[in-house]
């Protein structure tokens, strides 16, 4: 609580905390009855047994690495990727009477299944590792990551073009839904008209008109002639051949005879992107077919549990790679609220995000939602997380949330948010929040005087920011 006496004006200190954590208004809506499983799903016990196996010997080598690569010791690679060396792989593979080829295959598997966490040049094991016995859930979540990462899991012949590589991968979510939908063997034939009807879709759905100048027919500059025609040209049977198999390693399906089928598991995974996918397409805003920022625009009004829902719905209709790239373009925005809403999407996209957060740690204006961010995903407290930040930088966020709620949120939340400083004192805060120069000082400070009920503390915040709008001190 904020004293009456501006000299002493006390801060109760507590943990700072995003605004997309704090409560939300409550949004009037239909609910969406809870969706049943098509008949003849086994029930998540009996899938998680089937996850297990198929994850077994990656849980296997995860076990070992955990008991023998104890900090201190030699562990994963250090070229950044949390490969295995090769001794390290020649040591495992002896003590797991296995070959070195068959260590690193289970290891990047368990790297894919989360099963193994990577940290810059280093690994430990996962959360999921430690729950394999008595969290299905999390058993079931290691599997579906597999299954997203099925290209990553069985890497494309060298010899395709990348272009017809990535146009396949685009269209495998279609084929597999087909599969689904016939509940039984497909032959390989049918599939492969699908596919080609896909890409054909895809080809045609990139064909924009550019803006300007255009060259004369036959003026095509080579490069891009030869990449587009390089992708059409090249045939698909030996890539379906190529993701069939890459989909029954993960144990998605079973391949062989000319046909294909889902198993349990794969039929299981496919309905859940299914369901996802149409209860964004449900949705008031139409959250699946919009850009990220106008997606967490439109959940913004949400509370967390119904946001994170819109959000695995959003990601489910897009590569991981593209979504964590979109979403980070829209933290890059001038929305304060959009940026802490879009780490939140990030934190339900999990360890594939990691790489591109510590990129972007470096940014000034994005670097303390990603230390918070990898401090949450390397297993703090969420409470505790923000022990992880300088005073500078949690003061920075504490500037940054409050223009959101500036822009977005009520005179009360932004007079309560002042309990979320790290200062002690309203002077100390001001004093500092002029130091470290973000871009919104002035209009969240005027804003703050305009809210709150103290005259003599909306003076000196009013103050602040005079000082600061005209580099006074």
């Amino acid at each position: 609580m904020t004293s009456r006496n501006p000299r002493d004006s006390r801060l109760r200190l507590v943990s700072p905390r995003t605004l997309a954590a704090a409560p939300r208004a409550a949004v009037t809506q239909r609910r969406r009855p809870a969706p049943r499983p098509p008949e003849g799903t086994p029930p998540p016990a009996e899938l998680a047994r089937m996850a297990r196996t198929v994850l077994a010997d990656a849980a296997r080598v995860a076990r070992w690495a955990d008991a023998a690569l104890r900090p201190g010791r030699e562990g994963a690679g250090s070229d950044g990727k949390g490969t295995l060396s090769d001794a390290t792989a020649e040591r495992a593979a002896a003590d797991l009477g296995l070959t070195p080829d068959q260590v690193r295959h289970d290891w990047d598997t368990a790297r894919l299944a989360g099963l193994v966490e990577v940290h810059g040049d280093s690994a430990r094991p996962g959360w999921r590792l430690r729950a394999w016995h008595r969290d299905d859930s999390a058993v079931l979540r290691g599997w579906v990551a597999l299954f997203d990462a099925w290209s990553l899991a069985h890497p494309e012949p060298g010899d395709r073009e990348p272009a017809a590589v990535a146009e396949v991968v685009s269209a495998m979510p279609q084929v597999l839904s087909f599969l689904m939908l016939s509940a039984g063997p497909v032959p390989v034939e049918q599939l492969l008209d699908l596919l080609e009807q896909r890409v054909t879709e895809l080809r045609t759905e990139r064909c924009e008109i550019p803006y300007g100048p255009q060259p004369e027919p036959g003026a095509e500059p080579a490069a891009e002639a030869g990449a587009e025609a390089g992708a059409e040209d090249t045939p698909l049977a030996p890539l379906l051949d190529w993701a069939l198999r890459a989909i029954a390693s993960v144990g998605a399906l079973t391949y062989g005879d000319g046909q294909a089928t889902l198993t349990p598991l794969g039929s299981w995974a496919v309905w859940v992107k299914l369901e996802q996918i149409c209860v964004a397409a449900q949705s008031p805003a139409g959250n699946i077919e919009v850009s990220a920022e106008d997606m967490l625009r439109g959940c913004a009004q949400l509370r967390p549990n119904a946001a994170r829902a819109e959000y695995r719905a959003w990601l489910a209709a897009r590569t991981v790679g593209a979504a964590v790239t979109e979403l980070i373009d829209a933290a890059r925005g001038e929305d304060a609220l959009i940026r802490g809403l879009a780490f939140e999407a990030l934190r339900v996209v999990g360890a594939p995000a990691e790489p591109d957060v510590r990129t972007v740690a470096d940014e000034t204006p994005l670097r303390p939602y990603a230390l918070l961010w990898l401090a949450e995903h390397d297993g703090a407290d969420p409470e505790d997380a923000h022990e992880v930040l300088t005073r500078e930088e949690a003061t920075w966020l504490w500037v940054d949330t409050a223009a959101a709620v500036a822009d977005h949120g009520e005179a009360p939340l932004l007079v309560r948010h002042l309990e979320s400083a790290v200062q002690a004192t309203v002077p100390a805060l001001l004093d500092e929040v002029r130091a470290i120069g973000h871009p919104r000082t002035v209009q969240v400070l005027v804003a703050l005087a305009a809210a709150h009920p103290d005259p003599a503390l909306a003076k000196a915040v009013r103050r602040a920011a005079f000082q600061v709008h005209t580099g006074g001190s």
